[in-house]
This record gives C-alpha cells, sequence and structure tokens, in this order.
C-alpha cells in the first residue's frame, strides 16, 4: 500500500483496517486547553486522555491547541499542521506485541515566535481554562540550589522591556493573564506536567516571581486568581526516529511524520485544583487519571524511584557499554545497583502512597526498562543531568545526610555522572555531552583526576553536600573505583554483587 499519502482529515479514512481512528466529529471540538510543549510525552500522555474522552462523547470543549517556543519547533510545528495535527501512537509491549491508533484531540497548532500576538490572544479568550506545561525540568528558569528564579535570563530581560512581543514561557503566559485581569474575566489555571517535585508549587512561585518584576498588581492578582495544581505524570517515551516514521506509516497506510511510540504503562496523578473547571478526567478508558488532593507521595514515589534510578542507568550503563537502556537494564549488576538504590536509599525518603504496593512498583519498575520493543537510548537519559539530577536525587541525599541512613548507592551515581561529563569513554572515545551546563561542567569534571571533588564544588547543583565527609569519601572512592576499576566493576563493588 502507497504510503506516499500524507495524514490529514481527508486521508484518515485511507488508513489500513484495524487502525483505530478518533470517533468523534473533530469539527466539533473548540480550543479549552493551551499546551506549551508538543513533544512526544504530550502526544502519548496528556492528548491520549483527551481522544480517550472525546471518544465517550465527553469534553468537546477541551480541545487542545499546541504551541511551540524553541527553534526545533518550527519545523515540527510545519509537518503537524500538515497532517492537521493528527498522529499515530503506537505502544509496544515487551512480548512483542502493540495497539495502534490515530489521535485528534490537538485540534491546532501554533509557533509563538512566527505571530506572538495571536497566541497571546488565544491565551486571553474566556473559552481556554487550562494553560499545560511540557517545557522540561530546566524550564521552569530557576537556581537548583536556591530555588530563586533567574532575573538574569536573556528571555526574561528582553520579555520584562518588550511584554507585548514576549519570548519565554513567563512573558507569554504573565501577558494573557494580563489581558484577562484587565478585561475582567477569570484567570485560567496553570497545569504543569514536567518532572519536578512540587511542579505545581514552583510553577507558581516562577510565574508570581515574574509577574512581581512586571507589575506588582499583576502578581497580586494572579496569587489570588490562579490556581497551579501539582501532578505527576510517567509513561515512557522515547523521541521518535526515522525508523519509527517508516514503519508506523507502512503500517497505516499512510504518511505519518509525526508518530510517537510508547510503553503500555500509563500514571497521572492530579491535583484537584482548577478555576475554572476540568476535564471528566477519570472516564479515560484506558489511561486513568487519579485526581486527588495531594500528590506528593505520588511524585515523590516517582521522581525518586523512577526517574533517579534512570539516571543511574544512564551513566553506569553508557561507562559500561550500553547504548540501549532495555540492554542495560537487563544487566544483573544494574538490576542489584538499582535495586539497592531503591530499596536502601530512596524508599526510606518517600511517604505513605496510597493505593501503591512500593514492592510491586519497583519490580514493575525493572520489568518496564527492560522492554526491548520501546528501544530507549541510554543517551536519552543521560542528557541534562543538571536539570535532573539536583531535583531528583540530590534530595534524596540531603534526607538520608538527616536520617544518618546509607548514601553508597547515590554517591556512585553523582560520581557516575562526573565520570561521564569528561566527555571520554572507558575505550578512550569521545562522549557529546549533552547538558545546558556542558560549557561548564565537562572542564570541571577533567580537571577532577587532580581534584577528585571538583565536580561536587558546584554548589548550584549540589548545595552543601561537599561539607558532608561521610559523603564525600563515598563520592570519591566510587570516582576513583570508576577510574581504576571501570564502571561494571564499580557497579559490583558497590552492591557486594548480591542478587535480588
Amino acid at each position: 500500500m502507497s504510503t506516499e499519502r500524507r495524514l490529514s482529515q481527508k486521508t484518515i479514512e485511507w488508513a489500513s483496517a484495524g487502525i483505530a481512528k478518533p470517533e468523534y466529529d473533530r469539527s466539533k471540538v473548540s480550543v479549552g486547553i493551551v499546551h506549551f510543549g508538543v513533544g512526544a510525552f504530550h502526544r502519548s500522555h496528556q492528548a491520549l486522555v483527551m481522544d480517550n474522552l472525546f471518544n465517550a462523547g465527553a469534553d468537546l470543549q477541551w480541545g487542545i491547541c499546541g504551541v511551540g517556543l524553541m527553534p526545533r519547533d518550527e519545523e515540527f510545528g510545519k509537518d503537524f499542521k500538515e497532517q492537521d495535527c493528527l498522529y499515530t501512537l503506537v505502544e509496544k509491549r515487551s512480548d512483542g506485541s502493540r495497539s495502534t491508533r490515530i489521535i485528534g484531540s490537538i485540534i491546532d497548532y501554533k509557533y509563538a515566535p512566527e505571530n506572538p500576538t495571536e497566541v497571546i490572544s488565544m491565551l486571553a479568550n474566556p473559552a481556554v481554562g487550562i494553560v499545560s506545561l511540557t517545557i522540561t525540568e530546566g524550564g521552569y528558569n530557576f537556581d537548583p540550589a536556591s530555588l530563586l528564579f533567574d532575573s538574569t535570563n536573556p528571555g526574561v530581560i528582553h520579555d520584562l522591556e518588550f511584554p507585548q512581543n514576549p519570548q519565554t514561557i513567563f512573558g507569554f503566559i504573565t501577558e494573557g493573564l494580563r489581558l484577562r485581569m484587565d478585561a475582567g474575566l477569570p484567570s485560567f489555571t496553570v497545569m504543569s506536567c514536567d518532572n519536578i517535585q512540587g511542579n505545581g508549587h514552583i510553577a507558581k512561585e516562577m510565574f508570581l516571581a515574574f509577574a512581581e518584576l512586571r507589575d506588582p498588581e499583576l502578581a497580586t492578582w494572579i496569587h489570588k486568581n490562579t490556581k497551579f495544581p501539582n501532578s505527576m505524570v510517567d509513561r515512557i517515551t522515547p523521541v521518535t526516529t526515522s525508523e519509527d516514521i517508516e514503519e508506523v506509516s507502512a503500517e497505516i497506510g499512510i504518511r505519518d511524520n509525526c508518530p510517537v511510540v510508547s510503553e503500555p504503562f500509563f500514571q497521572w496523578v492530579l491535583e484537584d485544583a482548577f478555576n475554572q473547571g476540568r476535564p471528566q478526567f477519570e472516564l479515560s478508558a484506558g489511561s486513568v487519571v487519579q485526581v486527588v488532593n495531594d500528590v506528593e507521595p505520588y511524585e515523590l514515589m516517582k521522581l525518586r524511584l523512577l526517574n533517579a534510578s534512570h539516571q543511574a542507568l544512564a551513566y553506569f550503563g553508557y561507562l559500561s557499554g550500553y547504548r540501549w537502556v532495555h540492554e542495560a537494564a537487563r544487566d544483573p549488576e544494574m538490576v542489584n545497583l538499582l535495586m539497592d538504590y531503591m530499596d536502601l536509599e530512596a524508599t526510606p525518603t518517600l511517604r505513605p502512597v496510597p493505593g501503591m504496593n512500593l514492592a510491586e512498583y519497583k519490580a514493575e519498575l525493572i520489568e518496564r526498562f527492560q522492554n526491548p520493543e520501546v528501544k530507549d537510548t541510554v543517551v536519552r537519559l543521560a542528557a541534562e543531568s543538571s536539570d535532573r539530577i539536583p531535583k531528583w536525587l540530590v534530595p534524596v541525599i540531603r534526607e538520608q545526610i538527616a536520617l544518618g541512613g546509607p548514601t553508597k548507592i547515590s554517591a556512585g551515581i553523582v560520581a557516575s555522572w562526573a565520570r561521564y561529563a569528561e566527555g571520554i569513554d572507558e575505550q578512550g572515545e569521545p562522549i557529546i555531552v549533552v547538558d545546558q551546563l556542558a560549557g561548564e561542567l565537562v572542564p570541571i569534571a577533567q580537571s577532577q583526576r587532580e581534584d577528585p571533588l571538583a565536580f561536587l564544588r558546584m554548589r548550584k547543583l549540589f548545595g552543601d553536600l561537599i561539607d558532608y565527609k561521610s559523603f564525600t569519601d563515598q563520592y570519591v572512592h566510587a570516582l576513583e573505583s570508576l577510574w581504576s576499576k571501570g564502571a561494571h566493576a564499580t557497579m559490583a563493588e558497590l552492591t557486594g554483587s548480591k542478587i535480588h
């Protein structure tokens, strides 16, 4: 079957038999959600939930308009618009089975730098009740040590000077809220879906800090009128590859340049705190949303078990020679390392999690990491760790130090990041360090052969961990082992090669 025809509203009926399609009239869906950051995760997660609701005949007033801010979003936006914002979602199970469906819940897309006025006007539209965010951990513009808003950011400086022509997420959303305030309209809800503990609290603090710099009266109005619910989101969704595009296009019989591949696991825990109502998330069959009063126990579980474990897997895995997550996760030494970290160091820092069996959750995490069908890369997990380790792993270390508990595995994980950041692997081949602070991290890491604590001296990432000798001794021991014995032997040494 030819795949020269592009997926669109006109061609969707030509999709191969058995491919699930939207069961609703997309022309009757109106924009109620504006989403910043239309990456693969948003399309495998929040957009899936809304598609389920629309298929159930519910909430057609909560259609999604996606917004891109980054330069990379421009090319994606062109492809996406050509497809009328339709795309294919493929869920791949570890046994090789899969489910494939076309999603239609995103009904428009705008590249903000192209027409900022249009995006701001949409934010001011009273029909928009939710503005949601997947802008990555680094998108919230705060110092990881002090948690203070960075007012020196060039984009922030620009937006304060030219508020009607913004460049940052803060400028766009704040200007939209200003127009609503001036028009006497209710505020929309700002819903963060990023992997930060207390993501709603952090979003509120950062947007209020920006608004205070711009107009204290506006900041007061936002504080009184805008809700920022916390949420925990979970679904492993790797970057779409050219092979994925070809495979999916062949399967559905129409060319789709924007498919998404994910694991079957889905979780979304959301605080019930909204300004103008919300979709009936609980009705989303197959991708159930837990709407709760307190998200913190769930987010701590996910960030400190799954996300921090990903960091352990990334650096020990890469240095051990693995390039695919599922291959690294099937190494018995890696399993021991991850289970020791989760059982001995992370779990004691968690709160009771209603309805969750932590032993089963941790075992399921290992199974998810080992799924060969998802084809997640170790390099993806190793990117932007200056935004990740301070938010996911350092809090575990701090709490364990306060408790007088173990930190040996956590110290080893930080040391593996420092060793990776040297930019040379164990075979002498170059490592491309992908991090917004790479220009600073790599030279510091390369100096640590003379000063083993050089990496830990970056207080903006690690705060006062450098001041705790019990931790620094473990860190230096792990780093020296990584140099002398290599990553794989260091994993075995850290765990004693216990079989779980």
